[in-house]
């Protein structure tokens, strides 16, 4: 199925980025790979605001590993301009899964993304209790 033609959820995190001149490519446009910047800087805060900063994850010695994207690009982002990144999060054992969207100035959907995560403590693959106790209220 492809993300594209599903519906968006509501987001339980949304933050806005502008599009720096360093981030487009020889024709003014995003590269592709940015937008992951984008969505992986949106789930570091996302997390952080849930009360699990990536430095708090560290002295726990938890390192949350990306397992699989799936990203449909939908349009593109160009210099300057205004977007914001969204996500939602479900559970499914040990692994969480991100939905991602990016909207641009228009509220059209620039990209569309699931982002598998899981947690490793100390080296071992978690069963991620240490995710559903901080993003409990967000599952």
């Amino acid at each position: 199925m492809s993300l594209a033609k599903s519906t968006l959820p509501v987001p339980v995190f949304s933050m806005p980025f502008k599009v720096r001149d360093y981030e487009v490519d020889s024709e003014g446009i995003v590269n592709n790979a940015r937008y992951l910047n984008y969505m992986e800087h949106t789930r570091h805060e996302f997390c952080a605001s849930a009360g699990l900063s990536f430095a708090r994850m560290r002295q726990l010695k938890m390192s949350p590993v990306v397992r699989r994207v799936e990203i449909d690009y939908l349009r593109s982002l160009g210099l300057g301009q205004e977007f914001t990144s969204c996500l939602t999060l479900t559970r499914k054992g040990a692994r969480f899964i991100f939905r991602q969207w990016i909207l641009n100035a228009d509220g059209e959907t620039v990209v569309d993304a699931l982002i598998t995560v899981v947690n490793v403590i100390d080296g071992k693959p978690s069963r991620g209790e240490e995710f559903a106790a901080a993003f409990g209220a967000y599952l």
